[in-house]
């Protein structure tokens, strides 16, 4: 199918009651990983790729090889930049035919985030962007956060004043891996779903319980993020692989264990959010 973008998958999703699978990859094996499962289940999908991911292989490489293998894929793919740190990233993932993108300015003062989220928008022209306000907690990226919920009075005027096309929530997700059971402010994300009428985004959802999502999306959310449940799936896989046969000097053997790792375990988390099928 052609390289798509997340606006008619979100409305879709939105309309639909279930979350679009946004899946975070590192290489070619877990692109490739991603795609089939989302083939597998007949499921829409985003991949996803970080600053930090983009300082390994840049813009350019990751809109190559996406677009390449989507071209192919029986299902529509789209390319996310999440949580885009800078105005000048975004504008080059536009340029190199990413999809969608994210820009973050939550840590930054309140009219600050506004105005480089305008920008962005403005720069985008017609691209979908995805903003925060509040501030996911965690680790990403190497980049530590302390959680800073949403104001659902905020999110309406952030919403309003930037025209952006999706917009994160900050209800308690963190990045990374978490040391115990995250508690979510539920009833904050309703209050936020009441005054905000375009798709609401989870992120930081690795580890979170699956009772807990469900209940999320039930609430509003249309697109979910797992990126650090994939890099653990993908390293058991390669560590599996190697203790398995530890005199193997192939890459192609050992990294294809990571990419089956990462297909099952991407073929569970679209069910869970309710996308296979919707293709």
């Amino acid at each position: 199918m052609p390289f798509v973008t997340t606006g008619d998958m979100m409305k879709n999703a939105q309309a639909g009651g279930y979350a679009i699978g946004a899946f975070n990859a590192e290489n070619l094996e877990m692109v490739q990983a991603i795609i089939a499962a989302a083939e597998a289940e007949n499921a829409p999908v985003m991949i996803q790729t970080t600053p930090g991911t983009l300082k390994y292989a840049g813009p350019k490489c990751f809109a190559g090889l996406v677009s390449r293998l989507a071209r192919d894929a029986k299902v529509p793919v789209a390319l996310h930049l999440d949580h885009g740190n800078s105005y000048e990233l975004a504008e080059e993932c536009a340029r190199e035919g990413y999809t969608s993108l994210m820009i973050d300015g939550s840590k930054l003062p309140y009219e600050e985030n506004i105005a480089i989220t305008r920008r962005v928008v403005a720069m985008a022209c017609g691209l979908p962007v995805e903003a925060e306000l509040g501030t996911v907690g965690g680790k990403e990226d190497g980049m530590v956060a302390k959680p800073q919920y949403t104001d659902p009075d905020e999110a309406a005027d952030f919403v309003s004043r930037t025209g952006i096309s999706s917009f994160a929530v900050a209800i308690g997700t963190a990045h990374g891996v978490y040391k115990g059971e995250p508690k979510l402010d539920l009833e904050r994300l309703s209050e936020v779903r009441a005054k905000v009428d375009i798709p609401l985004v989870l992120h930081g959802t690795s580890g979170v319980p699956e009772d807990q999502v469900r209940e999320c999306i039930r609430r509003g959310i249309c697109k979910v993020n797992y990126a650090t449940d994939l890099r653990i799936a993908f390293t058991a896989g390669v560590k599996k692989a190697i203790a398995e046969q530890p005199d193997a000097f192939d890459p192609k053997k050992y990294l294809a264990a990571g990419r089956k790792a990462v297909e099952e375990r991407v073929r569970e988390l679209i069910r869970l959010l309710g996308s296979n099928g919707k293709a």
